[in-house]
């Protein structure tokens, strides 16, 4: 069986070898080089774009400005309003406002240079908190308002009124950068038949096919994505790959050439999409009891120059506003605002861990002010079976997080560690810190368009399988557990599985690879795919019998008599059977979510069809000598459902609880009052290293979800969220400081440690 068991990654060998395939690797008979000339400023009016110039720099073969794109000038996302190509005005520092191809890459630079941009600078909307300032620019519409979102549940004032105690807090949070190991690239090959193939890193070949025919003006059927091995993601690829497979597709139509466009490191930390900056404040109540009554979330996040994605962030953001609590009276009105910045989008956990950590540190603050263990705060709060989330949702099956709380509780030993950790007599000062979170699988309500999935399975004559899906592996382990389920579902080794690469030409459209739907969404369709295959083969195996099919059992690698269970077909024999009766041996399936309720105006109704849970404890130790923050050990609790694969469920805890530790504790991405980022390398923007990475004990819960494939439940970016607020809260535990704004660097956290005992 191959559910359950820890099955080498597939792609494994070839990422330790160098021998996999990167679109930065790849060359083609006459292929250019392909460059953008982005704004030096976050707002103006272009008065000087010197194309002439450029086309007469030897080995210039096409230069591409807003009037010459051949279709629209728009990158199709969720609200269409990021144009190609900047066409008369910037609204953000890295806006891409004219293409270069040439033979050369010094070609390419001196066609840039050659431009002589010249700009008219006016005054940028950089501050969030000023959107809504009569003498603020209008950026978008009448106010600047790209999304507004609310939860009303219940009567916010008369439960206050009722509360023993009453806190209001302000959190904040910055920018994260994706810093993904292969930046933004893609190659455009121009058909012989008047389309385009476009090799590339993305996360959603299907969005990028969309965005390449419009702004190309072509019919879908003439455009094709290619998925090229994908070097880390987090959200980044999301969105921003159909810019940059549109440049280097319009260049190539252009110079009738292929055409690779790879941004360098510090081009694609300016332009590329990042995590909302975000500011929480938080009205939360309990009585004396410590039950919570009511809250009330006032909600921003700066959703940069352009919308992208930030309406349906920001959704999720404001579902997740509350954590995982029973509140029974809440209102929440969230708003993702226009600002002369990058343009904010998809990042791992899509806006809950900026309201998660908002929540998760409001929640000890009120346990403390109660006087009540933070532990024991979260038990008489948190949900379970049966109870109802702020949305009024019933929680009716695969509620693991009492199981993922009590489970890291006992890892960690908490209570006695606490107290170890407190009587230590040093200017090192350790404490533990708590965070119970949720996270809702897939698309959710906000994103009901986009909730189907489709999948490809074919039996070979020899009996090895082949599969294919629309979602992509991009580090994360897609498609090992997707053979996982396959190889289970037949009964078969899983060595005799194999999955394609990804090619819309070739594969269904399962939808985005994003919101850690993968293995529930993609691994459903391929259960329905291999129920009809398998029902083939028992039509197979029933006319070699002389019997009926309803009395064979296709299991464990064979067709079984269930009224003889000793008469059998073994696989590979029945494979060659059914390929010599031409019975249907390959079948497309498709798959879509269960339908969800949704009343936009109250924020009530199921946001999403099931949940994932977990508990993290993190222990840091404080240095009152310079302010520095280490999180030194990490126990992290997490309800997937059913571990396709425990080492990659692992695999995924440990990555990422260290990208959730530095979105804590390091990664600050800067952009000044005028809107000019001041840090756009990474030896400026700091990552963790392994180095800096605690020692984590990843501990599994599986309580099964009965719609998900053998029970599991998508998981990728749970891992990440409540990281930051389990370090914010063992910060307070260590030196009784409160922290509320992310990162906790040193040049925050040493001056507010002024009086503590910190002599050696």
């Amino acid at each position: 069986m191959a559910v359950g068991k820890r099955v080498i990654r597939v792609d494994a060998r070839a990422k330790a070898d160098g021998s996999a395939k990167y679109v930065a690797d790849m060359s083609m008979p006459g292929m250019l080089v392909g460059r953008v000339l982005h704004s030096p400023v976050a707002r103006g009016r272009i008065t000087n774009l010197d194309i002439d110039s450029a086309r007469k720099i030897a080995g210039v073969r096409a230069v591409v400005t807003a009037e010459d794109i051949p279709g629209g000038n728009i990158c199709h996302i969720v609200i269409d309003d990021m144009p190609l190509l900047a066409n008369g005005e910037v609204k953000y520092t890295g806006e891409p406002i004219a293409l270069v191809a040439a033979e050369s890459r010094s070609a390419v630079e001196d066609a840039l240079e050659a431009m002589n941009l010249q700009i008219e600078q006016l005054p940028p909307l950089t501050d969030p908190e000023k959107y809504a300032d009569p003498d603020s620019p209008r950026l978008s519409g009448k106010d600047n308002i790209f999304a507004h979102h609310k939860i009303r549940r219940g009567k916010t004032d008369v439960a206050f009124g009722k509360a023993d105690i009453v806190i209001e807090r302000t959190y904040r949070t910055t920018y994260q950068e994706h810093a993904y190991l292969e930046t933004q690239g893609m190659l455009a090959v121009p058909t012989q038949e008047g389309g385009i193939d476009i090799y590339g890193s993305m996360q959603c070949p299907f969005y990028v096919h969309g965005a390449v025919a419009t702004v190309c003006g072509l019919p879908q059927s003439k455009v094709r994505i290619i998925q090229t091995t994908t070097g880390g993601a987090f959200g980044g690829k999301e969105d921003v790959p159909s810019l940059v497979a549109g440049w280097a597709a319009v260049l190539a139509l252009k110079a009738n050439r292929p055409v690779k466009l790879i941004l360098d490191r510090s081009e694609d930390i300016i332009s590329m999409s990042k995590r909302h900056p975000s500011r929480t404040h938080i009205k939360l109540g309990a009585d004396k009891k410590g039950k919570l009554v009511a809250a009330e979330v006032d909600i921003l996040f700066d959703a940069g120059a352009y919308a992208t994605l930030s309406s349906v962030v920001l959704w999720r953001g404001t579902v997740h506003a509350c954590g995982p609590y029973r509140i029974p009276a809440v209102k929440i009105d969230a708003r993702a605002v226009a600002t002369n910045k990058v343009p904010c989008g998809a990042y791992r956990g899509f806006g809950s861990p900026q309201t998660l950590f908002a929540i998760e540190s409001a929640i000890d603050e009120l346990a403390y002010k109660l006087d009540i263990d933070p532990v024991e705060f979260r038990r008489i709060n948190i949900l379970k079976k049966g109870d109802k989330t702020v949305t009024g949702q019933k929680i009716r099956s695969s509620c693991g997080l009492e199981e993922c709380l009590e489970r890291a509780v006992q890892a960690s030993d908490f209570i006695n560690l606490r107290k170890k950790l407190h009587s230590e007599d040093s200017p090192v000062k350790r404490g533990l810190g708590i965070s119970t979170i949720f996270y809702g699988m897939g698309l959710g309500a906000g994103g009901t368009k986009l909730a189907r999935t489709g999948a490809y399975v074919s039996i070979q004559p020899d009996g090895s399988v082949q599969f294919a899906v629309g979602t992509t592996e991009m580090g994360q382990g897609m498609r090992t557990v997707l053979g996982q389920i396959v190889a289970e579902a037949f009964g078969i080794p899983f060595e005799k599985v194999s999955c394609l690469p990804v090619d819309t030409s070739r594969v269904p459209d399962s939808g985005p690879t994003v919101a850690s739907r993968a293995t529930t969404m993609s691994g459903r369709a391929l259960l329905q795919a291999c129920t009809h295959l398998k029902r083939n083969l028992a039509k197979v195996a029933a006319a070699e019998w002389g019997t009926k099919d309803r009395i064979v059992n296709i299991a464990a690698g064979k067709a079984i008599r269930t009224d003889n269970p000793d008469i059998t077909i073994p696989w590979n024999e029945l494979a060659a059977i059914a390929f010599d009766k031409k019975a249907e041996l390959t079948v497309v399936a498709h798959d879509s979510s269960p339908p969800t309720s949704w009343n936009p105006e109250t924020g009530q109704g199921d946001a999403y069809v099931v949940y994932s849970w977990c508990a993290n404890i993190a222990q840091v130790a404080v240095d009152t000598r310079t302010g520095e923050v280490r999180l030194e050990k990490l126990w992290a609790a997490h309800d997937i459902g059913k571990a396709i694969n425990p080492t990659l469920v692992e695999g995924q805890i440990e990555g990422g609880s260290v990208q959730g530790m530095g979105y804590g504790l390091t990664e600050e991405y800067i952009i000044d009052e005028n809107g000019i980022p001041l840090n756009p390398k990474l030896s400026f923007y700091y990552i963790p290293t392994t180095e800096d990475a605690p020692t984590i004990e990843p501990i599994i819960v599986e309580s099964a979800y009965d719609k998900g494939p053998f029970g599991a439940k998508g998981f990728g970016e749970q891992p990440l969220m409540g990281i930051a607020p389990a370090i914010a809260n063992a910060i307070f535990d260590a030196v009784k400081i409160r922290f509320r704004e992310q990162p906790f660097t040193p040049e925050k956290v040493w001056p507010e440690l002024k009086g503590l005992d910190n002599e050696d």
